[in-house]
């Protein structure tokens, strides 16, 4: 094969760029995560902060200060994501959400995003480049994120009507991860609501 000059140019200049996008992608997820935790990297987590997994139950909201109204999620198929304004990765997952809401709304899906901005203006104006139709909340004393113990931002996760936790995304969306939230989503919403058994509530006589 002779040397074509033209051919690796090309070349060089596509795996230049590749670099660019993945260190771009890289950088953003540490800085996403660094501002979580703090500059030093020591987590803010308080030492009774619980690690939560898929099947555990998604703690109830009304049980912390959370600015703005937060939506009914008990019954509802729901889809919770914490990001920050400064967080890279969040810019390009606001749009997949948006894209799920207008989807799925109608069919009874539910999207929470939570703020952990401690600055409201930080908040509002990372919402004026990325505007949603979706809920928005913040999380401003960082009471919520602390108990979930967070890995980094964003974290998204998907709950079904009854509140148990069945996905944990953690970074950006990817085609692929999408695709997979999307068929998530689908089973969830056509599995019918639990009826609760009536009789386990009903005390027995003395």
């Amino acid at each position: 094969m002779s040397w074509n000059p033209t051919w690796w140019s090309g070349f060089s200049a596509a795996k230049f760029l590749c670099g660019r996008v993945g260190l771009s992608i890289v950088a953003g997820w540490f800085f996403a995560t660094a501002e979580l935790f703090g500059a030093s990297g020591a987590s803010v987590t308080p030492t009774n902060a619980v690690e939560f997994k898929v099947g555990d139950m998604f703690p109830d909201l009304k049980g912390f200060s959370l600015d703005g109204k937060i939506p009914k999620l008990k019954g509802q198929v729901a889809v919770v994501d914490f990001w920050g304004s400064w967080c890279a990765p969040c810019q390009r997952t606001f749009p997949v959400m948006e894209d799920l809401h207008v989807r799925f709304r109608k069919q009874g899906l539910v999207i929470l995003a939570i703020n952990v901005d401690k600055s409201r203006v930080a908040m509002e104006e990372f919402l004026k480049e990325h505007p949603v139709t979706f809920n928005v909340v913040r999380d401003s004393k960082r009471e919520l994120v602390s108990r979930l113990k967070l890995p980094s931002l964003p974290c998204t996760f998907v709950l079904d009507r009854e509140g148990r936790i069945h996905s944990i995304g953690k970074g950006f969306f990817s085609s692929d991860i999408k695709r997979k939230h999307i068929q998530l989503i689908e089973k969830l919403l056509a599995e019918p609501p639990s009826i609760p058994n009536e009789s386990t509530t009903i005390p027995r006589p003395n």
